[in-house]
């Protein structure tokens, strides 16, 4: 599955901003989603995934209560709502998939995830 990360931008601290994920190939009911981020000078990690049937939902402690994520498996997206941003948010912004065979698992591990998008820039400004 091809993935097509978009809305990052630059926004003040305590806004919002909505990231976006368009999917084209394989059927996008098969994968199970995750956002990740990478600051610069600091490795990739995890910010929100989604299981492939999208009851599950697992984020970092570091956004837990202001991002969502969400997936829409008749649009073939999933969205990152990402709100009160702070400062330490700035990074770059990957949304990724994994093909899951188990429909309620959520992974954290980004070497678990085989499709990843161009990534968007999310600058948050104090």
């Amino acid at each position: 599955v091809q993935l097509q990360a978009s809305g990052g931008g630059l926004v003040q601290e305590g806004g919002s901003l909505r990231l976006s994920c368009a999917a084209s190939g394989r059927p996008f009911n098969q994968y199970a989603l995750g956002w990740f981020r990478q600051a610069p000078g600091k490795e990739r990690e995890f910010v929100a995934g989604i299981s492939r049937n999208y009851y599950n939902t697992q984020y970092s402690d570091s956004v837990k209560g202001r991002f969502t994520i969400s997936k829409d498996n008749a649009k073939n997206t999933v969205a990152l709502q990402m709100n009160s941003l702070k400062s330490e948010d700035t990074a770059v912004y990957f949304c990724a998939s994994r093909y899951a065979r188990l429909m309620g698992i959520v992974e954290v591990r980004p070497d678990e995830y085989q499709n990843w998008g161009q990534g968007t820039q999310v600058t948050v400004s104090s």
